[in-house]
């Protein structure tokens, strides 16, 4: 009994702790990071960066769709609700500098809608979004 008592109490000590590391910032550790990196500095070559860089997407004709769209998005195994919210989490935590000030949140309903038709040709859409970015005045 006295052992099950001591581990009901350390349960009990840790639940407030693993409460505050719940949401956005902890879905994006378990289903963004090992590739973007907890710094959204990305992996170099292969896995873009978000620091700096994923806000740019939204002043581009179909950017916003580009970023629930691409297959680590679309394909995340989070509910629309959570990933929306993982989404606009990065763009705040990574690139806030560039969220337009016109932005309006992802909702639920829109992640679902986009992210049903995931990207087949990533690189390609991401090279025209970025050369629309260059040239945007």
């Amino acid at each position: 009994m006295w052992r099950s008592g001591v581990a009901l109490a350390a349960v009990m000590g840790i639940a407030p702790l693993a409460g505050a590391a719940s949401g956005p910032a902890l879905d994006y550790t378990l289903n963004c990071e090992g590739c973007h990196r907890a710094d959204g500095t990305g992996t170099p070559g292969s896995v873009p960066a978000l620091q700096g860089s994923v806000a740019r997407f939204l002043a581009a004709p179909g950017g916003r769709e580009y970023l629930a769209r691409v297959p680590g998005v679309a394909q995340a195994p989070l509910d629309d609700a959570a990933l929306a919210a993982v989404v606009n989490w990065m763009l705040d935590r990574f690139d806030e500098p560039h969220v337009p000030a016109t932005f309006t949140p992802y909702g639920p309903e829109e992640i679902g809608r986009l992210r049903a038709h995931p990207l087949t040709d990533v690189e390609g859409t991401r090279r025209r979004l970025l050369d629309a970015i260059e040239r945007a005045p």
